[in-house]
């Protein structure tokens, strides 16, 4: 199991709009493998945002289905680039060690 992870810094007070433009309302043509995505906002500091999804397959799996989603991907990445100020961690981790807690 594969997460996708960034973190960004928002330009002040663009949050939603930041969340309106990159999560699709539509999620009926997720591309294969992925299982969950979640978006999250720093309490302490609402221009701060966590975005993460996990995929059920390999980085060969993963890249490729980025390449065949290319367009559309790129489409809501640029529809978030004029909130965004910076970008901290980006990348794909691999989970080595999942827990759940009662």
């Amino acid at each position: 199991m594969l997460c996708a992870l960034t973190v960004r810094n928002l330009k002040p007070g663009t949050a939603d709009q930041f969340m309106q433009a990159f999560i699709p309302e539509d999620d009926t043509n997720v591309p294969e493998g992925w299982k969950q995505f979640f978006a999250l906002k720093n309490v302490g500091n609402q221009d701060q945002v966590i975005t993460f999804g996990f995929f059920d397959g390999t980085i060969e799996e993963l890249r490729a289905g980025q390449q065949n989603n290319d367009a559309e991907y790129e489409q809501r990445r640029a529809a978030i680039d004029e909130f965004v100020e910076s970008v901290g961690a980006d990348g794909v981790f691999e989970i080595v060690e999942e827990r759940s807690m009662h």
